[in-house]
């Protein structure tokens, strides 16, 4: 179906369809014609591949994919838009709509059922209020993909793509740097949706590691060490780690004096290596 981005024909097959948007689900469906093609075409949408895509809205970034990538398999969690994607989609025989919340679905097993012979990319214009979950729990499964690339809000975009040392770093920023390497690839501007969200948003893509950093002996500790230091922003990486995870200020600080940090550095200064070893021999000194 064409003209997907035309705010007309938008508004007529959602009258036709008696659909109204849902605040709880965060919908905002895209009526900028230039943004999914870039998406698709950013986002590894291409022959040889195929995509998993998550959240469908009305099918305008899944028509995109589908143009491209040899099969498209789209998670979309609202049944009432399924009606309306028969619609939009009559005309792709590479899609396949399966209705369901994407953190209910063993994406290994669709892979493998429905992705034989084929790269693998994730794409999805991500909801504000589930965007640091749905891209965690894409990561840590450590899914057979090539790529994850997400719309999300500018705001949350810059802190994903942060720079490792930097002061946008967060604890998600040292997670998706464990597991990927982040790219900024656009903005899009709020008037680009429909209704208008009151944020800015960008798009950003996760390139797979093949392996993740040396040096991690249990990842449950890294990461609860990570979170712990980031827990109290304002505080220093020892003040906010110790108050957070209930360990003696002396210990904690030796374990930082031995990773050759400073007494006083603050978690966003930190390099991946620096929480590596800092995490290491937290553990060592609390046999945690």
């Amino acid at each position: 179906m064409d003209n997907l981005s035309n705010i007309g024909v938008i508004k007529e097959l959602l009258e036709r369809h008696d659909f109204s948007f849902s605040k709880s689900l965060g919908q905002n469906f895209l009526v900028n014609p230039t943004v999914c093609p870039k998406i698709a075409q950013m986002g590894n949408a291409q022959s040889g591949f195929g995509v998993i895509e998550i959240g469908t809205g009305i099918g305008v970034l899944t028509s995109e994919l589908a143009k491209g990538a040899d099969k498209v398999v789209a998670i979309e969690i609202d049944s009432r838009l399924l009606p309306v994607l028969e619609e939009t989609l009559a005309e792709f025989d590479n899609v396949k709509i399966i209705n369901d919340d994407v953190m209910n679905v063993d994406l290994h097993k669709l892979i493998y059922e429905e992705f034989q012979g084929l790269e693998v990319a994730v794409c999805a214009n991500l909801p504000y209020y589930i965007t640091s979950p749905i891209i965690m729990m894409l990561l840590e499964q450590r899914l057979p993909i090539k790529s994850v690339t997400v719309m999300v809000q500018k705001e949350a975009g810059i802190r994903l793509c942060a720079k490792m040392g930097t002061r946008d770093v967060g604890a998600i920023t040292v997670a998706v740097n464990y597991f990927s390497e982040p790219k900024m690839l656009f903005n899009v501007s709020r008037g680009s949706f429909m209704p208008s969200p009151n944020v800015d948003s960008c798009v950003v893509r996760f390139d797979i590691k093949d392996k993740t950093p040396e040096g991690v002996t249990d990842e449950k500790h890294f990461f609860k060490v990570v979170r712990a230091a980031f827990s109290q922003r304002r505080k220093t990486l020892v003040n906010s780690v110790s108050s957070s995870l209930g360990i003696d200020k002396s210990v904690v600080a030796k374990a930082a004096d031995e990773a050759g940090l400073q007494q006083n550095i603050r978690p966003e200064q930190m390099l991946m290596d620096d929480y590596i070893r800092f995490a290491e021999n937290l553990k060592q000194l609390t046999n945690g």
